[in-house]
């Protein structure tokens, strides 16, 4: 009998954070900062704040299920033993638009920067270039693309670092309000609660891959302390940060209501308060970005579909297998690295959409998922433990069901056909083998 090959365990905390960071991309702040602000009217700090509570529940959740379930499959492996087969199978199906389609995301925005500083080269041929780049790192293992992403990780921080001394700077010349310290991003007599609310579920999205850290779990030195700190910590950090960044932006740009162009009035920014030079850096920032969180999303997706045919969810012999010597779920990281290249026909709003709803649905799963294994099935239920294993999560699930119901009609409807194919090939599966289902249920 063929040996069955299992993943190397090489990660430690900081590379954890790391990998976690770079999936968020800590640039991220800048792409929506003048949408929520003039959603927000000027209030884009206090969103912050009530958006990183709300997700540190989720990331509590996160953390529980890790030291419950240490494999690769996050979302799925948790749902699927915590809840049912059925219930794991639907949210690893859904995940998967999440996890897929972030590196698509990832070459667009890249082709889309390239092209412009080069419009001599098409911009299919930076599709490829950046799709080849990230899956041959990625098949040579994750320390490798743990060491290249804390460089990049490390440059968009000092990016961001310059942008915010650069405002400071305008700050103190009379820039902006020409203020340091004002509660003014964080309150004002015209802040008004429903708009930080539907600027949060904006913002929720800013987040989005601190999560992908538990897909590492079988990668990790001693995953049941490291994966849940680390997802704890990727959440704090990347708030600070992101909250540090927009309070400063405020200030020194605080007519919202002005944008020559909302989508892009950081680039704008970066231009009134650095001149030429900022200018080249934030794109520069930007350029790393896209390519660490394709590094990070490429790695991520290739462990849940690893996990997900290891199980045989997913056709065994390709999705289960794992190489010899890189120990790398090979044909995994070549499957998404071809995936990905469809970037070149892909509308950015519609990819969007996908990974809005697949991301929530994983969230919701994770939080039901600690609710059914420590409070229902391990009746653990003292004031303290009724707590942390239902209050806690219950908040969670319900904040991230909310988020559902404020995405566009066209998100719900792409993610429902989506999930109705799932189910379609999942009954197909159960009728061809019945015993499928007692098999997940044995493992």
């Amino acid at each position: 009998m063929e040996k069955e090959q299992k993943l190397k365990r090489t990660l430690t905390l900081v590379p954890l954070i790391v990998i976690g960071l770079a999936y968020m991309d800590p640039l991220v702040v800048f792409d929506s900062y003048g949408i929520v602000a003039q959603l927000t009217q000027g209030h884009v700090a206090a969103a912050y704040i009530f958006t990183i509570v709300a997700l540190l529940l989720t990331a509590y959740s996160y953390g529980k299920m890790v030291q419950a379930y240490p494999k690769a499959g996050s979302a799925y492996t948790y749902a699927q033993k915590s809840i049912h087969p059925h219930a794991g199978f639907i949210a690893g199906w859904t995940l998967l638009l999440d996890y897929l389609f972030l590196p698509m995301v990832n070459f667009a925005i890249g082709a889309a920067y390239l092209d412009a500083a080069f419009p001599a080269v098409p911009p299919f041929i930076w599709v490829l270039i950046l799709a080849l780049s990230i899956t041959l790192i990625n098949v040579f293992g994750i320390k490798l693309t743990a060491n290249i992403t804390a460089i990049f990780v490390t440059f968009q921080v000092i990016v961001a670092l310059v942008f915010v001394g650069f405002i400071i700077k305008g700050l103190t010349s009379g820039l902006g309000t020409g203020v340091l310290i004002s509660p003014v991003p964080f309150y004002s007599s015209s802040l008004d609660l429903s708009l930080i609310f539907t600027g949060a579920s904006i913002l929720c999205f800013s987040f989005l891959g601190f999560d992908a850290i538990s897909t590492m779990s079988e990668e990790t030195i001693n995953p049941k302390k490291n994966i849940p700190r680390a997802i704890f910590l990727v959440v704090l950090i990347g708030g600070v940060l992101f909250t540090v960044t927009s309070y400063f932006l405020h200030q020194v740009y605080p007519n919202f209501e002005n944008y020559a162009n909302a989508e892009a009035v950081s680039l704008e920014i970066a231009g009134y308060i650095g001149g030429s030079f900022m200018h080249s850096l934030f794109l520069a920032g930007t350029m790393v970005a896209v390519i660490s969180s394709s590094l990070s999303s490429h790695a991520s997706a290739s462990r849940l579909l690893y996990a997900m045919g290891r199980d045989d969810s997913l056709p065994r012999r390709f999705f289960g297998y794992v190489h010899p010597k890189l120990k790398t779920p090979l044909f995994n990281v070549l499957f998404v690295g071809a995936i990905s290249t469809t970037a070149i026909f892909g509308e950015l709003e519609i990819i969007y959409s996908f990974i809005s709803f697949g991301a929530l649905i994983g969230f919701t799963s994770v939080n039901a998922s600690v609710i059914a294994h420590y409070y229902i099935r391990g009746q653990n239920r003292s004031f303290t433990q009724t707590l942390r294993y239902l209050v806690v999560p219950g908040a969670g699930a319900a904040f991230c069901i909310w988020l559902l119901g404020s995405i566009s009609t066209n998100a719900l409807i792409i993610g429902s056909a989506w999930l109705l194919l799932g189910l379609i090939y999942f009954i197909i599966k159960i009728r061809r083998n019945p015993n499928f289902v007692l098999n997940l249920q044995e493992k």
